[in-house]
Parts: C-alpha cells; structure tokens; sequence
C-alpha cells in the first residue's frame, strides 16, 4: 500500500493501510471484515484492479487470525468481489460482479420468498412491456438473427412435441438482452427462476400454449425488425396478457369454496 501523497501505482489503492482497515470484534468477526471492505468499495478507495494486502497483514490489521482472513475472503470472491490469483504475483484483487452473479444472488431471494404465479406474471406486465421500445430501438442485426435461429429451433422442437417452458423463458431473456442494458439483463437473468413456474403452471391449465407462443415469438421478431414499436407492444401485451389469464384461472380452480 502507499501513502495518499504518492502517485498511485497500477493495482494497489489509495490510501495508507491503517486509514483503510480497523481491527474488528469478536463476534461474527469474518463478516464484519466483510462489511469494511464492501464500504471501501462503495467509497471508491478500493477500485477493481487493487490488491488486498496480504494475508498476514491484513491479519495484523483486523487483529484477527488468519482463518477468520481467509474465511472473509471466501465470501468477498463468491460475492464477486474480489478474485484471488495463485502464484507469485498472485494475492486478492479487487474486482466487479458480473451481472449473472448479482442475477443469481437476486434469484436466490426471489424463489426463497412466497411468490405466486400470479404475482410473477403481473410483475412480467410490467417489466417486459416496459422494455419493448428500447429492444425495438437497439436491437441489433446480430440480435435479430440470434432470435430468429433460437425460434426456428423451438419450432422444430414444437412439431416434435419436444417444445418446453425452458424455451420460451430462454426466449424471453436473450429478448431482454436486445436492450444492451446490463442491469435489465441481470433483473430478467434474476427472475428466470419465477418465471419457469408461472409458465409451467400456465401450461398446465392450457397444454396446447406452446405452438402459439412460439408463433407470437416470430411475429414478435418482426415488429422488432420493422423498428415497429407499436406492433411490437401489441403483440407482447397479448402474448402476457394469455399467459396471465391462464395462471389467474389456475389459481381460481385451486381456490377452497367460500363457506
């Protein structure tokens, strides 16, 4: 580390080492280590590219012992925090999550908490008819072209009789991804989960939903490569709107009878 009156060098951070890091108390000690450096990069005194002091010393910094160190530093890597290299160069850097991590760390809580289909669908409304003009608007030739191929081959899944939810959900996430925007992409990788059960419990109402999604799928492609804003949010509040309906009467059905 280097004092703040010296030019800093490439892949260490700024500020002196005792100015970063406090020793920490005893109870939930590797957590709280956890905490200073996630403050550290939030402020900006720690930027992707540093690297972490030593083991040993940051042992000497917290006051702790160096398996409480190491276990701190296993959870800033699964948090994609930092990355820890091997070697003689090797030590933990710290680095940026990518939006699949924070998707997956997103998902987590989404199918840990008691979400209905019919809250999933409803929020589907919302987010994917909310993103349609900007996927109408950057949507490139390259995307278009992956679309297309992705619904040829769940056509020929569907006259096989091999067509799956997996599918339409694969579909509706490399739609999203036609924004270029990395946190839409990370909220819709996040709500990928969620979404397998409102479509899995909206074909168990309509088994036949297949063929027709695949069919609004394509015509979906075209109102995106006609820049068609207008088709293109028809066609995608329709093409919810049914499945929406479905799970709504899947939950009517399993609803008790009033006394």
């Amino acid at each position: 580390m280097v004092s703040r009156d010296q030019p800093k060098p490439t892949g260490t951070p700024t500020g002196q080492d005792g100015d970063m890091f406090q020793a920490v108390s005893l109870s939930r000690v590797s957590q709280a280590i956890v905490e200073q450096v996630k403050v550290l990069i939030r402020q900006g005194r720690l930027t992707p590219g540093d690297r972490l002091p030593s083991e040993r010393a940051l042992c000497e910094r917290f006051g702790v012992s160096r398996v409480t160190v190491r276990e701190a530093l296993r959870v800033l890597e699964a948090s994609g925090l930092i990355t820890i290299r091997v070697g003689a160069r090797g030590g933990a850097f710290v680095t940026s999550p990518t939006s699949e991590q924070v998707g997956e760390g997103l998902a987590d809580l989404l199918n840990l908490s008691p979400l209905t289909a019919s809250n999933v669908t409803e929020a589907r409304m919302v987010f994917e008819l909310g993103i349609v003009p900007l996927v109408v608007e950057r949507a490139t030739d390259e995307d278009i072209a992956a679309l297309r191929e992705m619904v040829a081959a769940h056509q020929t899944a569907v006259d096989a009789n091999q067509y799956t939810v997996s599918m339409s959900a694969d579909f509706h996430t490399r739609a999203a991804a036609c924004t270029h925007n990395p946190a839409i992409e990370m909220l819709v990788q996040s709500f990928h989960g969620p979404l397998l059960m409102s479509l899995r419990e909206a074909k168990e109402v309509a088994p036949l939903m297949g063929p027709r999604g695949v069919a609004e799928h394509s015509a979906l492609i075209d109102a995106i490569a006609a820049r068609d804003t207008t088709k293109a949010m028809s066609i995608m509040r329709e093409h919810l709107q049914r499945t929406a309906d479905r799970v709504n009467a899947s939950a009517q059905d399993e609803t008790p009878p009033s006394n």
